[in-house]
């Protein structure tokens, strides 16, 4: 008889259990109800734009590319991003749904109020179905042979209670996952003093949350027409940290030392498994003095930098290097901060009283008053998650037995194997329960939960797994690592590492790397390697799933191909780095005796806003209807902080003694789909709006040689005149460190050069 098992929860881990119990492991072994308070799948997840209820911002764009953020045997759709935006990961589960079928029972909008565990280990579960109106229906109660806890682990946003808040109502506080934009924050518009919006917390969502309101606030300022915010330009952003972070963009290099450095999503290099010496040791946990140190070489190598150019604030120095490191990833935190959109303050916040936050130093000293923040307009806590209430129908035995410890919120409960089960228990189960859970391991999770629940008059446990979880310490380890100093950022353990323990455990192993395999890597002259959840595919799958874990292989390994070959996502790169203000060189040499040669000598600005439908391609023709932003709901917010104002001013002195000011406008864009570079001229009588296309910029293949910087040209007629340009792009590892532009101009009355440099 099928064995009956309740999975609480219709995320991302909630349907990989129930697929991986009904489709891969022996037909008719279970039965799987799945309850959601809900009405929709997906979770944290949401599966359209316009789906800004949740947790997450349904534009927020995925901090792991879709070859982490996917499962074994469903492949993207070709045409989806490398980096999805939240809710295209949505629409990614709903296709996961539709492909499987799943052949669960799904009641949505079914909230699980308790579950009792009964004396033969089986389970009765009592739910409430959502009412009319949003009330409450009749309690039901079934009966289940196993229990599989896939809740999540974001429960409820916290709010410091150690924190006082007297605000009266002046200054608005919300947490980061309900932030959404600046009309949300400020309803009632900025007041005329502006201020700072304090961001507290200094791990991953306070670098994230600080950049996007400044990205906002830059959007909002330098928008043409009137300001969809007026004062946001009286706005900056505070952000408050008791730690230094590495803040990593989007896409990383795997050639750092390379001027002409190639990119990759940043999870590429991370999963390299070239990387790291085989079998591979668990990173996470208790860092070690001698483990932080090599950790922070690691990321200041990835970085070229401490990060003290942008700012002293944000520098990691060797004085931090025996400490755990600590990492985020944001696109435009670091030049927010070197444009001083984004200031940064050390200590942990104590109160805010009117308008004014004190703040406690971790090294307080008794002969100073504690310093002060003035002027705060708002707070946005990224102060993280209480995991506890995606726990609230677990009655107090089973929570004891699991050692819960609310106060510890990053590793709440000792579940044993890597965060699957408790050994005291075993009718009950959890998958995805930790912080930032990856999608190859919820997988592996589901699979070790259905080789321990199958009967064995199916099927026979695999080989390994006793003796995997007789060694097991991973309930102990969790303890011990609740109050150690010098936990990890990521306590739970490293992706590559759990991979590796579920495999050998299951007897699964990791398919080979395709061929051909990638170009060399100088670093250590091997090919790369990189993890992903599609090279551990279940043996009983059907010929589809394994046509779709194929696509799947192909896809990372093409990107991987054209990344180390070519100058994909160079543009995106090169568009990144350009944001802030530059030093600019700029020499004309002039071969008609009627225009005098001279050299300009100034700054440029690029200012980050939201991408605009001005625009001519040519002086009689309107922006093609592709090249716009869509205001379909299909276009995925694309046009978020995808074009600069370019602003430039300073000095030109003529060969002939003239000396006089300068100043040009042009409008550059970013086209994600296309991964194309344009520059736009800007119009005379509204200089923050594009008049006409100036050139697209082709990058030419990557050069010969490392210590030569990326090369592009661009045409353009302009009436009579020609533009010959032509560009050259020098990265130090991640940040675009010097560029230069040369013009050569030539038609009926103009003869000329135009050289300039750029640089910090």
């Amino acid at each position: 008889m099928a064995k009956r098992v309740c999975i609480i929860g219709a995320g991302p881990s909630g349907l990989v259990a129930a697929k991986t119990l009904l489709r891969n492991a022996p037909a008719g072994a279970f039965t799987v109800t799945i309850y959601d308070a809900q009405r929709r799948i997906g979770g944290l997840w949401p599966t359209r734009p316009a789906d800004a209820d949740g947790l997450v911002h349904p534009l927020m764009v995925a901090n792991q590319s879709r070859h982490t953020v996917q499962f074994s045997d469903l492949a993207w759709q070709p045409e989806d991003p490398d980096l999805p935006r939240a809710w295209m990961i949505g629409r990614y589960l709903e296709r996961y749904v539709d492909r499987y079928g799943l052949g669960a029972d799904l009641k949505l909008g079914h909230r699980v109020v308790r579950t009792d565990l009964q004396g033969d280990g089986t389970w009765a579960v009592t739910v409430q179905p959502e009412g009319g109106g949003g009330g409450g229906g009749v309690e039901e109660t079934s009966a289940f042979d196993y229990l599989l806890v896939a809740s999540g682990f974001f429960g409820q946003p916290v709010v410091p209670s150690d924190v006082a808040f007297d605000t009266n109502g002046v200054v608005p506080v919300v947490h980061s996952s309900k932030y959404r934009d600046l009309t949300g924050l400020f309803p009632d518009g900025v007041r005329n003093g502006g201020g700072k919006i304090l961001v507290v917390g200094g791990q991953m969502s306070g670098v994230e949350i600080s950049g996007t309101i400044a990205t906002q606030i830059s959007a909002a300022v330098n928008a043409p027409g009137p300001s969809p915010l007026p004062n946001a330009d009286r706005l900056t952003v505070e952000h408050l940290t008791q730690r230094p972070t590495w803040v990593f963009p989007l896409h990383t290099t795997p050639k750092p030392g390379s001027i002409a450095a190639p990119f990759l999503p940043l999870d590429f290099s991370s999963y390299n498994l070239n990387n790291r010496p085989q079998p591979l040791a668990n990173s996470q946990g208790h860092i070690t003095p001698e483990a932080a140190k090599l950790a922070h070489s690691i990321y200041a190598t990835s970085l070229g930098q401490d990060q003290s150019a942008f700012s002293p604030s944000i520098a990691v120095t060797p004085d931090h290097y025996s400490e755990p490191a600590f990492l985020a990833v944001s696109d435009n935190y670091t030049e927010f901060v070197r444009a001083g959109l984004i200031a940064v303050s050390k200590g942990k916040l104590a109160s805010v009283a009117g308008t004014t936050a004190t703040i406690v130093n971790r090294h307080p000293s008794s002969s100073s008053p504690p310093p002060t923040i003035d002027n705060v307009a708002a707070v946005v806590l990224a102060t993280g998650f209480d995991p506890s209430p995606c726990l609230s129908f677990l009655p107090p035995g089973v929570l004891d037995k699991l050692k819960h410890s609310p106060r510890h919120r990053d590793l709440p409960l000792a579940l044993a194997f890597h965060g699957t089960h408790v050994k005291d228990i075993p009718s009950l189960g959890f998958v995805g329960f930790y912080r930032s859970p990856y999608w190859g391991v919820m997988e592996m999770q589901a699979r070790l939960l259905a080789a321990l629940w199958t009967p064995s008059s199916l099927a026979p446990r695999p080989p390994k797994i006793s003796d995997a979880l007789l060694d097991d310490a991973s309930d102990w380890r969790t303890v011990s690592l609740r109050d150690d100093p010098r936990a990890s950022q990521f306590p739970m353990g490293d992706y590559a590492y759990l991979m590796q323990e579920f495999s050998s455990a299951l007897g699964l192993p990791i398919s080979p790397p395709l061929e051909p395999p990638t170009p060399l890597l100088p670093h250590n002259n091997k090919p790369m390697d990189i993890l992903t959840p599609a090279r551990y595919l279940s043996p009983l799958v059907d010929e589809a799933a394994r046509a779709e874990a194929a696509k799947s292989l192909q896809q990372t390994h093409a990107t991987a191909i054209a990344g180390l070959t070519t100058s994909r996502f160079v543009p995106r790169a090169v568009f990144r780095g350009l944001l802030g203000t530059w030093k600019l060189e700029r020499n004309l040499t002039s071969r008609l005796p009627s225009h005098p040669s001279g050299h300009f000598s100034g700054t440029a600005q690029f200012l980050l806003r939201d991408r605009t439908a001005d625009g001519l391609k040519c002086a009689s023709a309107p922006v093609a209807a592709a090249d716009k932003p869509s205001d379909d709901d299909d276009d995925g917010g694309d046009g978020l902080a995808t074009e600069y104002l370019y602003i430039e001013d300073g000095e030109f002195r003529a060969d002939n003694g003239l000396v006089f000011r300068a100043t040009r406008r042009y409008v550059w864009r970013y086209d994600g789909k296309k991964d194309v570079v344009s520059v736009w001229f800007a119009k005379t009588d509204d200089a923050k709006r594009a008049d006409y296309l100036f050139h697209e910029i082709e990058f030419l293949p990557p050069p010969a040689e490392d210590q030569k910087p990326w090369q592009a040209k661009a045409g353009h007629l302009c009436i009579d005149d020609f533009y010959d340009v032509q560009y050259d792009f020098a990265f130090k590892a991640v940040n675009l460190q010097e560029w230069d532009i040369q013009y050569t101009v030539n038609g009926p009355k103009k003869d000329y050069t135009i050289h300039g440099v750029y640089r910090r």
